[in-house]
């Protein structure tokens, strides 16, 4: 797999639509990176890259302050999958490499 680079991502939230900029590393099973978003730049944590498939999740303050859990499938250029913030319910996320 190769996740490795930077991504920008659409999730569809009961709040609108969010953009968020990924970048991401994979070493193994290990993933590390950052999420901006709202002019707000967080560390992934607890990555992890099990073949194609990721999660991770990140703590941020703005728009409130949340932590978010991912957990998405790359193929290629693309990425799909899902964005659980906080207790509100899971919302689709869709990406596409830089």
């Amino acid at each position: 797999m190769a996740a490795d680079g930077t991504w920008t991502a659409t999730v569809t939230t009961g709040m609108g639509v969010q953009e968020t900029e990924l970048d991401l590393e994979v070493d193994g099973s290990s993933l590390t990176g950052t999420s901006t978003a709202h002019g707000e730049s967080v560390p992934i944590a607890d990555g992890s890259a099990d073949g194609d498939h990721l999660t991770w999740t990140t703590s941020i303050t703005v728009p409130i302050p949340l932590k978010l859990q991912f957990d998405v499938t790359v193929a290629g250029d693309e990425m799909t999958g899902q964005v659980t913030a906080g207790h509100f319910p899971p919302s689709p996320l869709v990406g596409r490499r830089v």
